[in-house]
C-alpha cells in the first residue's frame, strides 16, 4: 500500500516504515503527525481525492529535526564592484510513516 501526501507545498509518495525528509514542522521529536492524503493505492486499486481522500489517514512520527547542506548565494554586478556572499541551510524534519489507512 502507498499514498501520495502533501506537506510544505510539496508532494511525496510514501509507504509504511518509510522515513521522509520534509519541510520543517513545529512538532517535537516523538510527536505523531497526521498528513494530508491526495491519493491511496492498494493492490492495483487507486483512490484519488478531490483534493483530499475522505476517510484516508497517514500517521507519522517525528524522528529528528536538522538543517540541510549549506548552499552559497553569490550576487554581484559587473563593473560596479558590488559583491554579496551569503550562505543558507534549509531546516527540515524527518518523519517515519507509521500507518496508512483507507
Amino acid at each position: 500500500m502507498f499514498a501520495i501526501i502533501q506537506t510544505g507545498g510539496k508532494q511525496y509518495k510514501v509507504s509504511e516504515n518509510d522515513i521522509i525528509t520534509i519541510e520543517k514542522l513545529e512538532n517535537a521529536v516523538g510527536d505523531k503527525v497526521k498528513l494530508d492524503v491526495l491519493l491511496v493505492g492498494d493492490n492495483g486499486t487507486i483512490t484519488a481525492g478531490n483534493p483530499l481522500v475522505k476517510g484516508a489517514e497517514v500517521v507519522g512520527e517525528v524522528v529528528a529535526h536538522g538543517k540541510g547542506d549549506k548552499i552559497v548565494v553569490f550576487k554581484y554586478k559587473a563593473k560596479k564592484n558590488e559583491r554579496k556572499k551569503q550562505g543558507h541551510r534549509q531546516p527540515f524534519t524527518q518523519v517515519k510513516i507509521l500507518s496508512i489507512k483507507k
